[in-house]
């Protein structure tokens, strides 16, 4: 499975592509002027590794696949017609900036974002009650409502969002891109609320839902109109 974004794709712009791990991936070269040249190179990263090139004067190919620490050995393919770049077998290892750049300047033709997806499943997140460092109570009309404060937190995840939704509404979300980080997201929400509150884990290839039961969570404080009560255990 693939996926790329979409628009208008220029020299000066970067084209976005997803797989799952161990697919194959294919970096389209749509662009008649880059396949008019006699010979366009393959670069890999922000170092700008030399990884491919093709030579249209004698119709022949050369890969680097020891160069760029070795992980592209004996995975690389080359559409000598259109000037494409294939990577089989893919690896988290290949997430980057792939650009093309002919003989002439060193000036990309057009550049890729390549993101390499793991294919062990998400986690599901976990919700859990937390005490904000200032907890903020509200009142309305002059009554006084108590609101509890929740963590939604996901483990050694990457190229995720963690996001709070209130029925099918966003309510907020954060990204990372590191390849193994740990998340977390507050909530704050009134003991008596009845909307369905949810936290979801995703990326482009795939996600997890955690609903939230604020009843299960959350319980009043007893003898006070105004309160934030954490339950002991979870």
């Amino acid at each position: 499975m693939c996926i790329c974004s979409s628009g208008v794709f220029g020299a000066d712009e970067v084209k976005s592509v997803s797989v799952m791990e161990g697919d194959s991936v294919t970096l389209n070269t749509d662009d008649t002027d880059i396949q008019r040249k006699d010979q366009i190179l393959w670069r890999f990263g922000h170092k700008d590794i030399l990884i491919a090139q093709i030579n249209r004067k004698n119709n022949k190919s050369r890969f680097y696949g020891d160069d760029a620490d070795g992980r592209f050995r004996d995975r690389l393919k080359l559409d000598h017609q259109t000037g494409s770049l294939s990577i089989t077998n893919t690896r988290t290892t290949d997430s980057g900036l792939y650009k093309i750049t002919s003989s002439r300047t060193e000036t990309p033709l057009n550049t890729f974002n390549l993101t390499i997806y793991s294919d062990i499943h998400l986690p599901i997140p976990v919700i859990t009650i937390y005490s904000p460092q200032h907890p903020s109570s509200s009142s309305s009309s002059g009554s006084s409502v108590s609101k509890c404060a929740f963590l939604c937190s996901v483990l050694n995840v990457g190229h995720v969002t963690l996001s709070w939704y209130k029925g099918n509404s966003l309510l907020s979300s954060i990204s990372v891109s590191d390849l193994s980080i740990s998340l977390s997201l507050p909530l704050e929400v009134e003991y008596q609320d009845k909307n369905t509150y949810s936290c979801v884990l995703n990326n482009p290839i795939s996600n997890q839902t955690q609903h939230l039961d604020i009843t299960q969570l959350c319980q009043p404080c007893s003898g006070t109109s105004v309160a934030l009560c954490f339950p002991l255990i979870i």
